[in-house]
């Protein structure tokens, strides 16, 4: 299922600049989710703690905690 998600993309306004993720690696048995994340043209790649809630698996990012769900990712457009 998590194969499917490789380099899917989601971006967020974090009240600064766009910023644009993409799924790297998702592990669920350690929880984990890596994403190469595209920030005022510059790459990083982070590793983020998995959360879990009724609305599916997310992560927090930013001074704010923003919940980024896993399944609001989409794909790349071609």
């Amino acid at each position: 299922m998590y194969k499917k998600m490789y380099l899917k993309e989601f971006e967020l306004y974090d009240e600064e600049c766009f910023v644009t993720f993409n799924i790297l690696d998702i592990k669920t048995e350690d929880k984990k989710i890596v994403l190469a994340i595209s920030r005022q043209g510059k790459i990083s790649v982070d590793t983020y703690e998995l959360r879990e809630n009724s609305n599916g698996l997310y992560f927090e990012y930013g001074v704010m905690c923003n919940e980024i769900y896993t399944g609001d990712f989409e794909d790349i457009a071609t």
